[in-house]
């Protein structure tokens, strides 16, 4: 994690805590900061370590870079599902009719379900408006 602290910033950052903590308190200010970068150590060891005891040896295998959320561009997910064909516009099985001498076959559930199209909308033909969905 990257916080766009260089060393000039850092370096800064000190000179002014010097000039506002002055030369009688600073000793007790750096020991208290050496005593809170060493808590937040010993935390972090803790927290690993009871993650590796919850959820067991298999926590190593997991290849966390995989679930970086920062790696997903939204952009590309939206667009992905916006020109992604529905499933149910696949053509349907076939089975077939027993009844008459012909082997005509029907698709299966082709009854249940009407066939799906899509609809170009324009400025003459807006997209329907629910008024109470607003």
């Amino acid at each position: 994690m990257e916080l766009g602290l260089t060393f000039d910033k850092l370096l800064l950052i000190g000179l002014v805590a010097v000039l506002i903590i002055g030369p009688e308190r600073l000793p007790k200010a750096a020991e208290s900061f050496a005593q809170f970068v060493r808590r937040a150590g010993e935390y972090l060891r803790d927290t690993k370590s009871k993650m590796r005891e919850e959820l067991g040896p298999d926590i190593d295998e997991v290849d966390w870079r995989k679930l970086d959320p920062r790696q997903y561009d939204p952009r590309r997910i939206i667009r992905d599902a916006l020109f992604e064909e529905p499933s149910f516009d696949a053509p349907a099985e076939t089975k077939p009719v027993e009844s008459g001498a012909a082997p005509a076959t029907e698709p299966v559930g082709a009854a249940s379900r009407p066939a799906w199209t899509r609809t170009a909308f324009s400025r003459s033909t807006p997209p329907p408006y629910d008024v109470e969905a607003t």
